[in-house]
């Protein structure tokens, strides 16, 4: 995604290792064939130390799964109200095998939080396209951009 006015930025992706989806057996094998030619090679403890952490990473790379993480898009637009309601939501979410009255809780306020996002969307796309500047090419290439976009009333 494009940066289009201040305070919007390209989504960040890294890489984050999944360790409980680790091809266990086959890390072992790994290190058991890697530990001879560890062991014996080194004159010194910075040599052997190197070689450690280069067996080590080199395991990590190979029978570690990473899936790779990207900022939430919806967080350009969040204000105070929407940030409150998520909160109050997931306390519910957690709540609501409690009773009846917990369930009925978390409809009106997941209802409560899709209203808000709705409307800090519409002023975040406003207050866009008020910049003096920002074409309505790049405009409309962000909104392309961005997931989860669907109407826009303008």
């Amino acid at each position: 995604m494009e940066a289009i006015g201040s305070g919007v930025e390209p989504q960040q992706k890294r890489s984050v290792p999944t360790y409980h989806k680790t091809d266990v057996i086959g890390l072992q094998m790994f290190l058991w064939d890697k530990l001879t030619t560890w062991a014996n090679n080194g004159s010194c403890v910075e040599d052997v130390w190197n070689k450690f952490k280069d067996i080590i990473l080199e395991g990590v790379e190979r029978f570690v799964l990473h899936k790779t993480l990207k900022r939430n898009p919806d967080r350009e637009y969040y204000n105070r109200e929407v940030k409150c309601l998520k909160v109050k939501v997931r306390r519910a979410y957690n709540r609501r095998k409690l009773g009846e009255h917990y369930k009925q809780e978390l409809r009106q306020l997941s209802q409560k939080l899709l209203s808000a996002k709705r409307i800090a969307q519409e002023t975040f796309l406003r207050s866009l396209l008020q910049n003096e500047g920002n074409s309505w090419a790049g405009f409309t290439g962000m909104l392309k951009d961005v997931k989860g976009i669907g109407r826009i009333h303008l």
